[in-house]
């Protein structure tokens, strides 16, 4: 057979059932980097995939986007084997990732076990050793029946409550050294890639950094865990274990046994709920003569748009009466905008707006002035002038949103004590099981595929194309100030991805095979896989997740 190899654009013979990793040293080390896997034909493959008839392969490092994952998802694997050596009949449960790490619990049965220094020290040796073996993580493809066998064995409950809801006949795990665990994407060939990792105590669990010590301490400095953002995961963790839906094999017999209508009314109270506390804690502080100007951010697809307009609602009912203005019309003209690295036109940076006619016009208002606020024509490029007054009386507020309202260089000159931000993000906090999480950056994602194709008929391809971009702006200009903020309000809902599926899944297989964004499609794809489909006739016209679906009673 004849492989065609797209890092040193040739062709290369194989024989059939050789492996992708046989390639390896027929290109007479022009590769210059170690793979930690590829994609054969665009989808994401471990090393060992074997190959039995002409394929495309392309060779990925771990500083790959995709290689991170892959080593990620190995490191969790070796953390297990030697939580399972170190701890026999321990639970490791991995919950999601904050702080550029990955929060791990351990559990016996439902006591927690925090971990100290020793323990720790204890893990982290038993892993170099394992590392400094390169074992091998061999793939397997068994019957379902046997697998879930397997599974209860070693008392993985989580995941064979997932299979038994999938009812696939065949099922792919990996082993390492004989311990049996399954992920939704591949691993690497062998302990001994995974050179660099940390852990490190964190609350009642630790940090797992796929980073060595030195970098992880030095990413920890730069970015640590957030305390509120901490908080937002384990709020929405105890919700989960309260109405007993804390993975999808749980949400998917739900959804079996027709208990969805409950789950979505009491998810839906909870986001009312923790609005309305938002909405009261302002008041509060108006009556007291602060908190004038709400400012509301979050990353893309974080459903900032009907968050606001639920919490200008609630302020309502608190007898606040909300004053909306919107960033944008605060524009510079285009050709004012700053560039990117690329030379484009950076819209999402800090200095796309006018800040001095911005913080000119807040001060105004605070003081009670009557303010023309502008208008911003993206046909034209820049500012128009019409006649829009707005003044602030004593019971209102001012309420923005926009991405940059937690950076306090936004609102530089006006008193901390007037502006009350609101972040808001989709901190997803149902598992796949326990040693798999959701990505928020995932669910986010099919949001926007979902949304965007919808109300500006914009392709999946293009969405995911486009995504690193939003990614890069985020990071940049979101993440850093989320801590800034006065209230976190997490906008995921334990349902949604069970309703998405039957809007992405179609929009997702439109992305042609011959594209490289086929390789983020499928493996959304493989994920949605897991969920029951949930219908939409029963989620209310006011949820969060009509901004995405459709079907709002809001108007946008």
């Amino acid at each position: 057979m004849k492989i065609y190899c797209k890092n040193t654009d040739e062709y290369l013979s194989m024989l059939g059932g050789e492996k992708v990793i046989d390639l390896i040293p027929r290109l007479n080390s022009e590769l210059s980097f170690k793979p930690i896997c590829a994609y054969v034909n665009n989808k994401t493959e471990d090393l060992n995939f074997p190959i039995f008839s002409p394929k495309q392969v392309e060779f990925l490092s771990a500083e790959s986007e995709t290689g991170k994952r892959v080593y990620t998802r190995s490191l969790c694997m070796l953390l297990y084997k030697a939580v399972n050596e170190i701890m026999p009949g321990i639970t490791l449960k991995i919950d999601h990732s904050i702080g550029g790490g990955h929060y791990c619990r351990l559990l016996n049965g439902q006591q927690e076990i925090v971990p100290d220094e020793n323990l720790i020290s204890n893990l982290m040796t038993r892993m170099q050793a394992l590392v400094e073996s390169d074992i091998p993580f061999k793939r397997h493809e068994r019957l379902t029946k046997d697998v879930i066998e397997l599974y209860r064995d070693q008392h993985l409950e989580a995941k064979v409550n997932l299979l038994e809801t999938l009812h696939e006949l065949y099922t792919t795990y990996y082993t390492l050294s004989g311990l049996a665990d399954g992920f939704y994407g591949p691993l690497a060939p062998s302990t001994g890639y995974l050179k660099d990792f940390y852990l490190l105590p964190y609350k009642e669990g630790m940090l797992l950094y796929s980073h060595n010590e030195k970098k992880a301490l030095e990413q920890l400095s730069k970015n640590p865990p957030g305390e509120k953002m901490f908080k937002a995961f384990t709020d929405q963790l105890r919700f989960n274990f309260m109405i007993r839906v804390k993975n999808v094999g749980e949400l998917n017999r739900a959804v079996q046994e027709k208990r969805t209508a409950g789950l979505i009314n009491v998810a839906e109270a909870m986001h009312e709920k923790l609005i309305g506390n938002i909405a009261a804690e302002i008041a509060a502080r108006r009556q007291e003569g602060s908190a004038g100007i709400v400012l509301v951010a979050g990353p893309s697809s974080s459903g900032k748009t009907t968050s606001t307009k639920r919490l200008a609602i609630h302020l309502a009912t608190n007898l606040i009466v909300p004053k909306m203005i919107s960033l944008d019309d605060y524009f510079v003209n285009r050709e004012d905008t700053p560039r990117d690295e690329t030379g484009d036109f950076d819209f999402e940076s800090l200095y796309a707006l006018d800040l001095d006619r911005l913080n000119s016009d807040l001060k105004r208002l605070l003081k009670g002035e009557e303010v023309n606020i502008p208008t911003y024509s993206f046909e034209l490029g820049r500012r128009i002038e019409k006649d829009k007054p707005l003044k602030l009386e004593r019971n209102d507020v001012l309420l923005m949103e926009g991405i940059h309202g937690l950076n306090p260089e936004l609102t530089h000159s006006i008193n901390r004590d007037h502006v009350f931000k609101v972040y808001v993000s989709a901190l997803t906090t149902l598992k796949i099981d326990n040693h798999n999480w959701i990505s928020t950056s995932d669910n986010r994602l099919l949001r926007r595929i979902v949304r965007d194709y919808k109300y500006r008929r914009t392709s999946a391809l293009e969405s995911i194309r486009r995504w690193p971009s939003v990614r890069r702006g985020e990071e940049k200009w979101i993440f850093p100030f989320s801590e800034n903020a006065d209230a976190t309000f997490n906008s995921s809902l334990i349902f949604e991805l069970g309703v998405m599926k039957d809007f992405a899944m179609p929009l997702l297989k439109e992305v042609p095979r011959d594209n490289i964004a086929y390789a983020q499609a499928y493996r959304l794809m493989r994920l949605l896989g897991y969920f029951e489909p949930i219908p939409t006739d029963q989620i209310p016209s006011t949820s969060l997740l009509r901004e995405f679906l459709g079907g709002s009673s809001f108007n946008y």
